[in-house]
């Protein structure tokens, strides 16, 4: 590597600075640890626990470059070993990883069978995906047929619609993926059922999330618990190797990120597009505080504007908790990335490029609370190009504004504020207040299909729904969010 690690190689003892790496060593990581002999000598290699207390802790003796194989988790854990390992301790961790990789290798070909048990949740998974495929096109089919019969009727635009259509396509998709996953069970592919364990997880979350927005809470959530349940369990136990490859390649590129981070700061280019077609690296990073920031500055604004204009304070805030306006916070990402490439363009350009991007994304916010929980935040009826009093052209014009300041004055003087966290702690920070997000939006969004509910007269039987009554009651929801009424009329869902 170069840069940082060769400084604190050097600073550690080692005698000479390990090889540069570039960009393909994750694909082609056999090269980097070099060719083997034909008598299978010991291959440099380490697990992922040695790698984490190497990388952490510089290596106080040379590393000593002894022959590998080419084989994929050898030679990723051989370049991270040839950096930071003794050579003690790269010979002790070489045995063990491998004897996990041929352990895997054995069970991935079917040498050693799977458990009775286990090979018969296979295939009652694998007859399940078979039969509920055309199950799930014969019920899409029969229901296509009522609608164009005129036998039932319903609401394109409608929230329930609409997620049910979604839902429609991830029942498919876990039923395909089901009965692969299935038939690696039978046939003891544990490498390859690993695999496709992890493929299903994020499907059957969406199932049970899908399903909770649809029937609420109760058993129809049961199954995809259970599935869920049996998915981690199965992903664990499988083939063990797999979590310990992923786990290096995780390293191998937080070496890689730390040597860019580095180059970056060296060519005061942190932050930045690389490629130069764009002004900002359009990372998660970037992406995340330009949102946090957005919603704070948004309030910000619009809160000053109303009292300048109405002389009244008035909490606008979007969320349960903290300061935070998410659609300024969505609006400025989708400037962001919208607008990314024309940072160099006319001012004209950009001006009318902001005014419609804006001007579409606050009527589809208007339209989403309005079908989701019968929410109108703002109405703009009667005034100049008003569409549907979901946006006009005085907010378009706001928009083309903002979106042209915030291109040329404001996100570059951003974009260095933001990069300025430390890098020790810039993703763990951002870990952190990510999943502190989420938690505010899921509970305001439930806090709102509560409040939805209670005005529609449904009743509060359930305990969730009975916790936000009692923590969220209606007062206390029209006092947080003062902009905001609620007409059940006007909701496309069925309550």
């Amino acid at each position: 590597m170069t840069g940082t690690d060769n400084a604190g190689l050097q600073s550690a003892g080692v005698g000479e600075p390990a090889p540069a790496r570039d960009a393909s060593n994750t694909t082609h990581a056999g090269d980097t640890a070099g060719k083997g002999d034909n008598s299978g000598e010991a291959r440099t290699s380490t697990a992922a626990d040695a790698s984490v207390a190497s990388i952490s802790t510089a290596a106080s003796t040379p590393a000593v470059h002894t022959p590998s194989t080419p084989s994929g988790l050898s030679a990723v854990s051989g370049a991270i070993a040839a950096l930071t390992v003794t050579a003690a301790e790269r010979e002790a961790t070489a045995t063990q990883l491998n004897a996990d990789e041929e352990s895997s290798q054995l069970l991935d070909n079917g040498k050693h069978t799977l458990p009775f048990i286990t090979r018969l949740y296979g295939g009652l998974v694998m007859v399940l995906g078979v039969c509920t495929i055309p199950l799930i096109i014969y019920e899409l089919t029969y229901s296509i047929r009522q609608i164009l019969d005129g036998k039932v009727t319903i609401d394109a635009l409608a929230l329930p619609f609409i997620l049910s259509c979604v839902e429609v396509v991830v029942l498919i998709a876990d039923a395909a993926c089901m009965a692969v996953f299935g038939i690696q069970l039978l046939r003891s592919r544990r490498h390859h059922a690993a695999r496709w364990a992890y493929a299903l997880m994020p499907l059957t979350l969406a199932h049970g999330m899908l399903s909770l927005a649809l029937e609420g809470f109760g058993t129809n959530l049961l199954g995809p618990f259970i599935q869920m349940t049996i998915l981690v369990a199965l992903s664990v136990t499988l083939d063990p190797a797999l979590l310990q490859e992923r786990q290096l390649q995780w390293h191998l590129k937080r070496m890689d990120d730390r040597e860019a981070y580095d180059k970056a700061v060296q060519e005061d280019m942190l932050g930045r597009d690389q490629s130069g077609k764009g002004y900002i690296s359009l990372d998660y990073f970037n992406i995340f505080w330009l949102f946090v920031v957005g919603c704070v500055v948004g309030l910000i604004i619009e809160t000053i504007y109303h009292f300048v204009l109405v002389h009244e304070y008035q909490d606008r805030a979007g969320l349960l908790w903290g300061p935070f306006s998410p659609i300024y916070g969505c609006g400025a990402v989708i400037l962001t990335v919208c607008l990314n490439r024309l940072w160099r363009k006319n001012a004209v350009l950009i001006f009318f490029a902001s005014a419609v991007i804006g001007g579409a994304f606050e009527f589809f916010v208007s339209w989403f609370m309005e079908a989701a929980f019968g929410i109108t935040a703002w109405d703009y009826t009667g005034q100049w190009l008003s569409i549907g009093g979901r946006t006009s052209g005085k907010y378009m014009v706001f928009w083309g504004l903002l979106g042209l300041a915030w291109i040329k004055f404001v996100l570059p003087y951003l974009l260095r504020l933001i990069n300025r966290i430390p890098w020790k702690i810039r993703y763990s920070l951002t870990a952190v207040c990510t999943v502190l997000m989420l938690v505010d939006i899921v509970m305001t969004l439930m806090a709102l299909d509560c409040w939805y509910s209670r005005v529609s007269g449904v009743p509060q039987n359930a305990p969730v729904t009975q916790f936000f009554a009692q923590h969220f009651d209606d007062a206390y929801m029209q006092h947080r969010f003062q902009t905001m009424t609620i007409d059940p009329s006007k909701s496309g869902r069925i309550a």
